[in-house]
């Protein structure tokens, strides 16, 4: 197939013929000049500009969207369309010698060049012709097509005739209505002179399948190929999209037709981890034949960040650390920038790789790169970065436990950026920034609606990695609620394509056996909760966050069973990790919170007062408000054993409103538990049978009930037997067997439904 020239494009220069010849009226310019500008620009300048439009994604035209694009307009013929004279003139193309000559003629649709002006007076030409700048697009257009058309070889020229000729059998019906002389053989001159039928030898040999089969595809060109590729890669680095397999196999069903394959198909060739590395290579050894060393740091990139993809992150920072040495050498600010924040940003997901690099001053401090970032993308105008870098501080702003009003004034600053400069793909990062606020802040509600709007707006214009870590937020905010089964679908939005991607593979299934670690964990099935375990703590490569959360839930499971010196030792562990200054101050508050909870279970819980007083102190001053009332739970628990019970309600009261405000079940039924212990010890210092005895176990039997509503919702087991015990024991001791019966026996009808479950 040729360089450059299809079946289509002669479809659009033969359109473009009849416009010249002044046949189409005034109504009919705007739209006939629109159809053929918007095939004629560039495919990425016409997909950037309207990405709405059908026409700006397609590469090849259809003879029927010339028909639906000419057949509604009169022509300046009487009882002929645009689409009439578009098909006469399509059908005088009856022979090889006569495209030969149609290509010969598109010099008349062009002006004159200056010496050639002087010799205009002959008469010969219509004065009702225009004529195409030569400059204008469409001139351009008919230029390079004339040059192309000049440089084929006879081999490529006929393969292109007979393209041509399969791609316009289909209107054959329509064009025998005009011309009743027309047949099957109609389409070839020589056919019809020698007379020969469409199934003589000759017309065998030389057309072959394209006579007999009616129907074909428009063919593509090698430049059309190369567009489709270059939109892919567009696609693959700006949204972080893998190809599809769908569009695999079209490509490979292109390669097949005789399309030279560029050396853009090796880059965008994936498969596991030696095959990739391989395309890789390649595709930078045919890219430095026609370029010089000072591109070799992409190859360097792309090489770091493929090691990343697949888990090899030693190799990774080895291959980045080298980028950023080159792109210095080269003095290549882009890449330069970017390298340096990919690497700030890798070191934050993992930090355990990184303690190279921090010795050898690569990066320096997190607050000086996020410095120097800020202002070597405000030199180079590279506002994508300045906004990334802008959430990055906000994000270290909460990590450090800082101004939370300076956190939002760096969000509001990229959003500002993002409106202005119209980075859509960066709104994602943000609202899933303004998510992790509000979230710490225990504003539920706005977390979930950020949330909610970036997958209802900036879905489809953000990267993958944004769009699957908001979806597998959402998840779990919907597990904290106790809605397990609109988790999963909210999980099920995934596309499959997406998960063919290690790394989001590997993010998406850690947060689904996440959130069925927590289902099975409150459904006390113990025994597939510690398979699920094994399987979450199989993956090395996890970020530090899902390690995190699975060595909590590590924790919790070993504290349902009891074996809480177990508990300790790995909360021990995730304390010494968490030791240095770099830690998310959220973390460590929720350790220390978890330590001062072991000690309350292992029945000395005055063991953890002062670490549960320094982890509600340190929330406070951090405004983690969930975090914080996690805190005051803990610090109640222990006023309860010191029989401080007066103490303790009057401060669960006063958080009661901020804590269902986190639509957390499980932090709102532990605070209800402890109200009611509160109150059934200030009815336990109470004169027996006196009023304000009844009047502390009815306050105490309400909060328990209210407990139970919330260890129902998210399916806890083990704290509705809880509360049922403590119901039947208030009940026994109101002196009403009946009742105390009722809940012993609803206790056993919980313990055998979770056994029929499992």
């Amino acid at each position: 197939m040729s360089r450059y020239l299809t079946p289509s494009k002669i479809g659009l220069l033969a359109l473009m013929s009849l416009y010249t010849e002044s046949v189409v009226p005034s109504a009919a310019t705007i739209p006939v000049l629109s159809f053929l500008v918007s095939h004629v620009l560039p495919v990425s300048s016409t997909a950037s500009q309207n990405k709405s439009s059908p026409q700006s994604s397609e590469i090849t035209l259809a003879i029927e969207d010339f028909q639906k694009a000419a057949i509604r307009h009169v022509s300046g013929i009487p009882g002929r369309t645009v689409w009439d004279l578009l098909l006469k003139k399509l059908w005088k193309l009856d022979s090889f010698d006569a495209l030969h000559v149609f290509f010969d003629s598109l010099s008349s649709l062009l002006e004159k060049m200056p010496e050639e002006q002087q010799d205009a007076e002959d008469g010969i030409e219509s004065p009702n012709r225009m004529r195409l700048s030569r400059a204008s697009l469409m001139g351009s257009f008919v230029r390079r097509a004339q040059l192309e058309f000049t440089r084929l070889q006879f081999h490529d020229g006929v393969t292109l005739w007979k393209s041509f000729v399969a791609y316009r059998a289909s209107t054959l019906p329509q064009w025998k209505k005009r011309n009743q002389a027309a047949g099957h053989i109609g389409f070839d001159a020589n056919l019809q002179e020698e007379p020969l039928h469409s199934r003589d030898r000759l017309t065998d040999v030389v057309y072959g399948e394209f006579v007999h089969r009616a129907k074909q595809d428009a063919s593509i060109s090698t430049e059309d190929f190369e567009k489709l590729l270059e939109y892919q890669i567009d696609q693959m680095q700006r949204m972080g999209n893998r190809l599809p397999q769908a569009m695999r196999a079209k490509f490979r069903s292109m390669l097949d037709t005789g399309v030279t394959m560029p050396s853009l198909a090796h880059y965008v060739t994936s498969g596991d981890y030696p095959s990739s590395f391989d395309n890789l290579h390649r595709y930078f050894d045919y890219t430095m034949h026609n370029r010089d060393r000072t591109f070799y740091q992409y190859a360097l990139l792309n090489l770091a960040i493929l090691h990343a993809d697949f888990g090899c992150y030693s190799e990774a920072i080895t291959a980045m650390q080298e980028t950023i040495s080159t792109a210095r050498e080269n003095s290549d600010m882009g890449c330069l920038n970017y390298s340096l924040s990919w690497l700030y940003h890798f070191g934050k997901a993992h930090p355990e790789g990184m303690n190279d690099v921090q010795k050898k001053g690569v990066l320096g401090t997190e607050k000086e790169t996020l410095a120097f970032l800020k202002s070597k993308a405000k030199e180079s105008s590279m506002w994508s970065l300045l906004s990334t870098s802008l959430l990055s501080e906000a994000k270290l702003t909460l990590s450090n436990g800082d101004s939370v009003a300076k956190a939002f004034e760096n969000i509001v600053r990229s959003s500002h950026l993002n409106v202005t400069q119209n980075l859509a793909n960066a709104v994602g990062s943000q609202m899933s920034m303004q998510s992790s606020i509000f979230g710490r802040l225990g504003v539920s509600c706005q977390a979930w609606l950020s949330g909610e709007l970036f997958l209802q707006c900036y879905k489809d214009q953000s990267p993958v990695e944004d769009v699957v870590h908001c979806i597998c937020k959402s998840a779990l905010l919907l597990a904290q609620r106790g809605r397990y089964e609109g988790a999963f679908t909210r999980m099920e939005e995934v596309n499959e394509e997406t998960l063919r991607a290690l790394r989001h593979s590997q993010y998406w299934t850690a947060n689904l056996g996440l959130i069925k670690l927590r289902r099975h964990l409150h459904r006390d099935n113990l025994v597939a909760a510690e398979q699920v375990l094994a399987q979450l703590q199989a993956p090395p490569n996890l970020s530090q966050d899902l390690q995190f959360s699975i060595r909590n839930l590590e924790i919790d499971l070993n504290m349902r069973r009891g074996d809480y010196s177990t508990a300790m030792e790995i909360l021990e562990s995730l304390a010494s990790k968490l030791s240095n200054g770099e830690a998310d101050i959220l973390q460590r508050i929720k350790v220390m919170t978890l330590k001062a909870r072991i000690y309350d279970k292992a029945g000395i819980p005055q063991k953890g007062f002062s670490v549960a007083l320094r982890a509600a102190s340190l929330a406070h001053r951090a405004r983690l408000l969930p975090a914080l009332w996690e805190a005051v739970g803990a610090v109640c628990a222990i006023m309860i054993s010191l029989k401080e019970f007066s103490a303790a309600a009057k401060l669960l009261e006063s958080i009661m409103p901020q804590t269902l405000e986190c639509q957390d079940c499980n932090l709102s039924a532990q605070a209800f538990s402890l109200l009611a212990d509160a109150h059934m010890g200030m009815a336990g210092q109470a004169k027996a049978e006196t009023l304000p005895r009844k009047e502390q176990l009815t306050k105490a039997l309400d909060n328990i009930g209210r407990s139970f509503d919330e260890f129902s919702r998210i399916e806890d087991v083990k704290g509705q037997c809880e509360m049922m015990a403590k119901k039947a024991t208030i009940m026994h001791l109101n002196g009403d067997p009946v009742l105390a019966n009722d809940c012993a026996a609803k206790y056993l009808d919980i313990k055998r439904a979770a056994k029929d479950q499992i």
